[in-house]
């Protein structure tokens, strides 16, 4: 079993991953911005603050066999810095190649970096995004991720660790936030919705299944050095999501058939384009390379994801 460094191991993805870890047997180091209370039994706990490029790792790196970078600053809606880039290099670029360059000085054997789909675009039209599609994004938070990962690829070019590159799409399951959250709750209270009609594919990934990877690529000869675009393999509209979501809840979903032409005007004269573009658009993603080249398969369908996710919401909002 590996000695595994996990940071962001409070975070959504980061907790799941490390709660996994331990119960295949790995040794895990949990690196956290402040104490997280109990993470579970075994796990080492350090406090490492607000990273940034000048943060000292060496420590914390001491016998790490394989590392798994989950922290970073999330895509955020409505930021209010005044320069969002900056904010986004900082703690996604600079921070994540400065604890790079360190586990590669102390031996660190693998780098597992969880990066984004936005590195790709936003939408797709004709085909699915690919790993080694050529683009260049020019969103914050997409940008920040393609640079580090260039920086990543140019750093095993120099040193003996191996990294492997994961872009995930729309990450659902138990504990989820966001706008997941709240379509949730909408959901939930059978409030009517004007999504009937709505004939967009979107690839999303269940939790289960993203963590279920990052622990295949932790010691796969064949995942060195790849990047992976993952998802369940089972792509959906808008519309055919929220139904899936009722049937979870054990609800006939309340969905209005109003033309998106009609909403997409409305959209237009609020505002709020992006928000439509992302219950309207397609953004399909090709994960067939996971298959192929690592022989890995899903271990959960959408809908049992969806109903676990509904269970633990239910259940947390009844404390």
């Amino acid at each position: 079993m590996s000695r595994v460094l996990v940071t962001g191991a409070t975070g959504f993805i980061g907790r799941a991953v490390t709660e996994r870890l331990l119960s295949s047997g790995h040794s895990v180091v949990a690196a956290v911005r402040q104490s997280p209370g109990i993470l579970g039994s075994g796990v080492k706990v350090v406090e490492v603050g607000n990273t940034s490029a000048q943060t000292d790792w060496r420590q914390e790196l001491n016998k790490v066999d394989v590392l798994i970078h989950c922290a970073g600053r999330a895509h955020i809606i409505n930021d209010t810095v005044t320069d969002p880039l900056a904010e986004f290099r900082q703690v996604n670029t600079a921070s994540t190649l400065n604890l790079a360059k360190q586990a590669a000085e102390v031996g660190v054997r693998r780098f597992v970096f969880i990066s984004s789909i936005k590195v790709n675009g936003e939408q797709t039209v004709k085909e699915a995004f690919c790993p080694d599609d050529i683009f260049v994004p020019t969103d914050p938070y997409g940008l920040s991720k393609y640079e580090a990962e260039q920086g990543l690829l140019a750093l095993v070019k120099s040193t003996d660790m191996e990294v492997v590159i994961i872009r995930p799409t729309l990450v659902y399951g138990s504990g989820v936030k966001g706008n997941f959250a709240s379509l949730l709750k909408w959901i939930e209270r059978t409030v009517p919705l004007p999504f009937g009609a709505i004939d967009n594919k979107r690839s999303l990934v269940a939790l289960e299944n993203l963590v279920d990877f990052i622990i295949h690529c932790i010691d796969h000869p064949r995942a060195a050095n790849e990047i992976f675009l993952i998802s369940d393999g089972e792509d959906v509209s808008t519309t055919e999501l929220l139904q899936k979501v009722s049937n979870a809840f054990g609800k006939k979903a309340f969905l209005l058939p109003i033309p998106v032409t009609w909403m997409r005007f409305v959209a237009r004269v609020m505002g709020k384009t992006d928000v439509i573009n992302r219950l309207f658009g397609s953004l399909q993603v090709n994960s067939s390379k996971s298959r192929k080249l690592l022989g890995w398969e899903p271990v959960i369908t959408m809908d049992e994801q969806l109903k676990k996710t509904v269970k633990a919401y239910l259940n947390e909002k009844a404390r």
